[in-house]
């Protein structure tokens, strides 16, 4: 996995950007349309889906016992007959994202597997905490084993254009993860336009973020594919002018087979494969990969399993 070591802060790269919201629009409720997968396609796909999916739990109840349920369903997603019946082995999910204290739980359960553990952390989900705080929780987790770090960004920055500062914080950030990668979560659903997810996006990318993600779940609305499309153009700036490559993270609002599927098109056409693998694309969701089961069984046995039949996280 590659990891991005960021640029010294150059404003230049995205002052000027203004993203055309109609136009985004268009394009990202175009693509859906423009692939068509059927069959053993289909389940090739949601298989792939099921490799890069950040399985998480971030709720207030959690427990070692939930966390330990959640990592044995990362270590083996779809059920051993399904993936039998398609000649796979040895497929898990990308990584299973906790709470902080719950990372040493989640090394545990995870022990002899390459499933990453990553964590949220910064005051996750609002940021509201002082910096040293922030970069103090990234450090404890960090210490606990977390192989990745999901960070959230000050939004009142980025809401009042105060890039640099911004840049600031986010490199702090980044120094505090020492060797687990970051995945810096811009909350999309909270700074208002697609110009200001733009801006952000860039400095986030130039502060070192490994990936750079739509939200934290918790907004009134998150991953939406304009919001993607939009990210997925300044991942592709960046590369053009730094020569680093970042990866990306839809997280929240994603549910369905036909979710995980429509953001691999968005992936494939605006990227290319390589944006198709883990150590670039991830998806952040928890009831995602029941469904993705589902429709894998119903592709092989040509009926839905009623939801019972899956073995749950």
């Amino acid at each position: 996995m590659s990891t991005n070591p960021g640029t010294a802060f150059r404003p230049e790269w995205f002052e000027s950007v203004a993203v055309n919201t109609p136009a985004a629009e268009r394009r990202a409720a175009s693509l859906p349309a423009r692939r068509s997968l059927k069959k053993e396609w289909q389940i090739a796909w949601l298989l792939n889906a099921v490799r890069c999916i950040d399985l998480t739990t971030l709720s207030g109840d959690d427990t070692e016992d939930r966390v330990a349920r959640l990592c044995a369903k990362a270590r083996q997603p779809i059920a051993p007959e399904l993936l039998e019946a398609v000649g796979v082995e040895g497929l898990t999910t990308g990584a299973v994202c906790v709470y902080p204290t719950m990372v040493a739980a989640a090394k545990r359960a995870l022990a002899g597997t390459a499933v990453p553990v990553a964590s949220v952390a910064t005051g996750f989900p609002a940021g509201l905490m002082p910096l040293e705080l922030r970069l103090a929780e990234i450090r404890y987790a960090v210490d606990q084993g977390a192989d990745e770090i999901d960070i959230v960004i000050s939004r009142a920055l980025a809401l009042r254009g105060e890039w640099a500062a911004l840049y600031d914080e986010i490199r702090a950030m980044r120094e505090a993860c020492g060797p687990a990668r970051m995945k810096a979560i811009l909350a999309t659903g909270e700074l208002k336009t697609l110009t200001t997810v733009a801006r952000a996006s860039h400095v986030a990318m130039q502060a070192g973020a490994d990936y750079i993600k739509t939200s934290t779940g918790k907004e009134p609305v998150n991953a939406t594919l304009p919001v993607s499309l939009t990210m997925l153009r300044c991942i592709r700036d960046y590369r053009e002018l730094s020569g680093h490559i970042v990866g990306f993270k839809p997280a929240g609002g994603l549910k369905t087979a036909k979710d995980a599927l429509n953001w691999q098109i968005l992936m494939r056409e605006e990227l290319g494969p390589d944006w198709l693998r883990p150590d670039l694309f991830r998806i952040g969701a928890s009831s995602l990969l029941g469904d993705i089961e589902r429709q894998i069984s119903h592709n092989i046995t040509g009926r839905y399993a009623a939801a019972h039949r899956l073995a749950a996280g």
